[in-house]
């Protein structure tokens, strides 16, 4: 392991050969969100995706909690010092940008949940592409329960993962689901023993890492784009991220290497493929 960057509230690691792990470090406060975070956590986006050798990044929490959402003790001060109605909570204001961001990525994500993922904690998950729980986890989109409606993306993503009638269940009684709940309901990809999580992640990271970062953008910007246009428009855009893809110098060695019954062996740090961007 080696250590890529130390922030105040969070620090990046390199796990294995193209991989990356954040962590939200902020334990004894449940990895709650304040501003200093959500500085960090954009920063640390934006020197993700100019850094070509990193093809998949983990998320996860230090301590026993992914992330319980906003920092309460934090937001009570804000709201103290700040009670003029014009004002806007730092939550709404700073917050925004996040989960948009993250799913932004170049890369794929996986959410490693080692524990608790409340609130603005659950949409951070929901935001990653992949999402393996620790079986002690719980998760809930649980707003409601401080007088609030979900406000880091969850009214976008979760009806999407479990269909509206469960998003709607979870969002207006705010229930906490264990992991595995989650997963039958679509939400987490795998459960696995809390030792295990740290491994088992690391494992499905590796595997995706092995792939040409320029096929994983392409594939992922399609996947993503999919969901806000129709069955032609997605066709077109496929059709035109294959083509482009079939001139470099990755599919030649796929199929190489599809021939030769052996592993294909990409140049990682070739420049990404635009894939529709």
């Amino acid at each position: 392991m080696e250590r890529i960057a130390d922030y105040e509230t969070l620090y990046l690691d390199r796990i294995a050969d193209g991989v990356a792990r954040l962590t939200l470090n902020r334990p004894h406060q449940g990895n709650g969100v304040v501003p200093e975070l959500i500085r960090d956590i954009l920063d640390c986006f934006d020197r993700l995706d100019a850094d070509l050798g990193m093809r998949v990044l983990v998320l996860t929490g230090a301590g026993k909690t992914f992330c319980a959402g906003a920092d309460l003790g934090a937001m009570k001060r804000y709201l103290d010092e700040r009670m003029m109605i014009e004002e806007e909570p730092f939550n709404a204001r700073l917050l925004g940008p996040v989960s948009p961001r993250l799913r932004s990525l170049r890369i794929p994500t996986i959410a490693a949940l080692n524990g608790a993922a409340t609130a603005g904690g659950f949409d951070l998950a929901l935001a990653c592409d992949m999402r393996i729980a620790a079986r002690s986890a719980k998760l809930g989109e649980t707003y409601i329960k401080l007088g609030l409606a979900p406000g880091n993306g969850g009214a976008y993503l979760l009806p999407r993962l479990v269909g509206s009638g469960v998003a709607a269940e979870l969002a207006f009684t705010g229930d906490l689901l264990t992991a595995e709940r989650a997963h039958a309901l679509g939400i987490v990809n795998h459960v696995v023993e809390d030792g295990a999580l740290e491994a088992e992640t690391l494992t499905l990271a590796s595997r995706i890492a092995g792939w040409s970062r320029k096929a994983l953008e392409a594939t992922k910007h399609l996947l993503r784009s999919s969901w806000d246009v129709d069955f032609a428009a997605s066709m077109s855009a496929s059709y035109w991220a294959t083509s482009t893809l079939q001139y470099g110098a990755d599919f030649r060695e796929g199929v190489e290497a599809a021939l030769e019954k052996r592993m294909p062996v990409y140049n990682q740090k070739d420049q990404p493929a635009a894939a529709g961007k």
